[in-house]
């Protein structure tokens, strides 16, 4: 249970730190943000997993994040296609 909320924390604290960048660089893109957000969730995920047992928020927070390779596949076909159009 510590776990979950230590790696719930350290992907706030994570996302706020993007966010606070993204701000002082006058650059908010949220593309940029869902891609590091996408980054920092596999990073966590990858942290705090445990071999011997997978409990069920891990499951949920594994499909949530095959969600977000789809979109993520959709993000890059879409850049894809706009460099193709030029």
């Amino acid at each position: 249970m510590r776990k979950k909320y230590l790696g719930l924390c350290t992907l706030a604290i994570w996302l706020f730190l993007v966010l606070a960048f993204m701000i002082l660089a006058r650059t908010v893109d949220m593309e940029v943000f869902f891609v590091l957000w996408l980054i920092g969730i596999l990073i966590i995920v990858e942290l705090v997993s445990d071999l011997s047992a997978t409990p069920r928020y891990l499951r949920v927070v594994r499909m949530v994040i095959a969600a977000g390779v789809v979109l993520f596949g959709f993000i890059v076909a879409r850049k894809i296609l706009e460099i193709l159009q030029q």
